[in-house]
C-alpha cells in the first residue's frame, strides 16, 4: 500500500500519449476526431480531487482491498494502462517490494544531508524530465540495524 501510494504521489512518468484510431463522442456534443494525438497527465490523474480524496496528502490506506473497489478503473495508472502499457511494470513492482523490505529490515532511513547545499532533502523539488526526477537528488542517511535477524552469523 505504501509503495502504491508512493507511486501514486511521484509517478515516475508524468504524461503519456495516445493517437485516437477513431472519432471519440465527448459530453457536450463534442467530438475529438480519429488522428489526433492525446496528452494524458498521469500526474494529473493522481493529484485530481474529482478522483482522490485529500489527493497531495500520503495516505497508503487507500490501496487497502475495501478501499480499491469503488475507485475509477483507470484513477491510478502509474505504469500507463490498456496495450501499451509499461511490459515491465510486474518486474518494478516484485523489485520495489523486495528492495524496500530487504533495506528496512537492514537499515533506519532519516533525511539526510546535501552536501552541495549543507541541508537536509526536506524542500524536494520535483525534476520533470522524461522520468520524474528530484532537483539534486534525495539525500537519505542510513543507520543500521543492531539486531538484523537475516544478518550472517560471524565466521569462526
Amino acid at each position: 500500500m505504501c509503495i502504491k501510494e508512493s507511486l501514486r504521489l511521484h509517478s515516475p512518468v508524468q504524461a503519456v500519449t495516445r493517437k485516437y484510431t477513431q472519432d471519440m463522442m465527448l459530453p457536450g456534443d463534442l467530438t475529438v476526431p480519429e488522428g489526433v494525438i492525446c496528452l494524458v497527465s498521469l500526474y494529473g490523474t493522481h493529484h485530481n480531487p474529482e478522483v482522490w480524496t485529500n489527493p497531495h496528502e500520503f495516505d497508503p490506506l487507500r490501496f487497502e482491498r475495501t478501499n480499491t473497489q469503488s475507485r475509477l478503473s483507470h484513477g491510478f495508472i502509474p505504469f500507463s494502462s490498456g496495450p501499451r502499457n509499461c511490459i515491465g511494470q510486474k518486474f518494478a513492482m516484485a523489485e520495489l517490494r523486495v528492495v524496500v523490505a530487504l533495506t528496512l529490515l537492514r537499515f533506519r532511513l532519516s533525511l539526510g544531508v546535501n552536501p552541495e547545499l549543507g541541508s537536509s532533502s526536506g524542500g524536494v523539488r520535483r525534476l520533470p524530465q522524461l522520468v520524474l526526477r528530484a532537483e539534486g537528488g534525495l539525500w537519505l542517511q542510513l543507520e543500521p540495524l543492531n539486531e538484523s535477524p537475516y544478518r550472517e552469523p560471524p565466521k569462526k
